[in-house]
């Protein structure tokens, strides 16, 4: 019995990442029993079990790498068009404000229902479903006739998006518990490429088709019906994903003693309440004011540089380098979280980097646009940051569920204001000195409550 309980609790904790090519310091275990990959036939290669694990290994990374490509294209394609899309469908610029809080608030709402669509249909079913949600909604919204029937299918896109931005998270701690940082790295670096490209190519592709901004809008359909067809297999097969068996781990993997098996194998957690943890508040909070930044950024970074002086062509580079600055460090900041016991002091150097770059476009917007732009790049890595501590404060598969749901939503519901707040200031003081000085008076809340959630702590301990 202690043998037992000491290789459940093995299980519990995720191991540090560790580096291409080291082999792992552990097999995945199970609470009461050994995988079958873990003791691998001598033939090796030659097994037919063998070699269908390491196939469906490789076809979840490159289903997890194409979902992350998906989780924001809705959303950059279509600022990028924004005018034309008012324009065609005579959209009043109220209208069209609502419009751009639309996002967060699908992600609040629809969100939240993520961990019970995963307890019933299993995590890879609902992901392939916001898939195909995503396709969906981009192929068909832009050759609606009217106002309405656009926000529905933006909304059933965003609904798509909301429920894979929840269960990335809990996919990865799954089926690579020892590989949270690298997993985690790859699909925010996916995520990342995947808002860049869209910000920064839909224009040249819409020309290229013509100049109609409706191909340029359902172009980005395609790429959603990659994911799509990445994940059908998945889900269809029932040693995969929705089975209860990770491939190359164990189906108790990351699962706690006491837990039980849900519908579609994902795991129950004993019941608590979420809301008694403070990590998960501190998580929330973490969340939402990062997206608050990076909402802020995105909507307004170019209107201050061309406030500034410089021209709205430069503007729009500037914005592309703060946003492909993600790329890259989306894939080194999580390994270096698995790394440390205590990612606070990660959080406070992003909320330093914030802080100067919004000093820096009060002061010198001109002079210093391209160093202001790469420090804000790098302090707009909180997110990928965010994800990983998600992945990290919770030991099983069910509680890493219940935690991404409730940080998303709650973080997503703080950065609803945040745009519409700085646009306000902007239009009421009549300059950028008010609305600076309240993006970064934001970064100081954001350092202490990324100190709180980064704590080596776990939300069952707490609650």
């Amino acid at each position: 019995m202690q043998t037992r309980t000491q290789t459940s609790t093995q299980a519990q904790t995720p191991t540090r990442s560790q580096g291409p090519g080291r082999p792992r310091s552990r097999p995945a275990t199970g609470s009461r029993t050994q995988p079958h990959t873990s003791a691998p036939a001598p033939a090796g290669a030659d097994d037919p079990q063998h070699r269908s694990t390491v196939w469906l290994t490789r076809l979840l990374i490159v289903g997890l790498v194409l979902a992350a490509l998906n989780l924001r294209p809705a959303i950059t394609s279509l600022g990028a068009l924004l005018e034309e899309v008012r324009t065609g469908l005579h959209m009043s610029g109220g209208v069209a404000g609502v419009l751009t809080s639309v996002p967060p608030l699908c992600f609040a709402v629809f969100g939240i229902t993520a961990p019970r669509l995963a307890r019933r249909f299993g995590p890879g079913a609902v992901v392939l479903a916001g898939m195909a949600a995503i396709t969906a909604g981009l192929l068909i919204r832009p050759f609606t006739g009217g106002t309405a029937a656009f926000l529905a299918a933006s909304a059933l896109a965003l609904m798509g998006i909301a429920v894979s931005n929840v269960l990335m998270p809990v996919i990865v701690k799954r089926y690579f518990p020892d590989r949270v940082g690298t997993m985690t790295g790859l699909y925010s670096m996916a995520l990342a490429l995947g808002t860049s490209l869209a910000a920064a190519a839909t224009v040249p592709v819409t020309s290229a088709l013509g100049g109609s901004w409706r191909a340029g809008l359902a172009v980005w359909a395609v790429l959603g019906a990659l994911a799509v067809v990445a994940w059908l297999p998945l889900v269809r097969n029932r040693g995969g994903v929705d089975a209860g068996t990770a491939p190359g781990a164990s189906a108790d993997a990351g699962a706690a003693p006491g837990d039980s098996a849900g519908e579609g194998g994902t795991r129950e957690v004993p019941a608590f309440r979420i809301t008694r943890s403070r990590t998960a508040w501190a998580l929330g909070c973490f969340f939402g004011l990062q997206a608050t930044g990076a909402y802020i950024t995105m909507g307004w970074m170019p209107q201050i540089f061309r406030d500034a002086g410089v021209s709205a062509g430069t503007a729009g580079v500037l914005l592309a380098v703060t946003m492909v600055m993600g790329v890259p460090l989306a894939f080194v900041i999580p390994r270096l979280a698995t790394r440390m016991k205590n990612q606070g002091p990660i959080a406070v150097v992003l909320g330093l980097c914030g802080l100067t770059g919004y000093a820096g476009l009060h002061f010198a917007p001109a002079g210093g646009a391209w160093v202001w732009a790469l420090l804000l790049g790098v302090s707009n890595c909180a997110f990928p940051l965010a994800l990983t501590m998600i992945g990290m404060r919770s030991r099983t598969g069910g509680g890493v569920v219940r935690l991404s749901a409730f940080a998303q939503s709650v973080g997503y519901l703080i950065s609803i204001p945040g745009p519409i707040l700085v646009g306000a200031l902007y239009e009421h003081s009549g300059g950028w000195g008010v609305p600076l000085a309240l993006m970064a008076g934001l970064m100081v809340p954001q350092m202490i409550v990324g100190m709180l959630a980064g704590r080596d702590r776990t939300i069952e301990d707490e609650a």
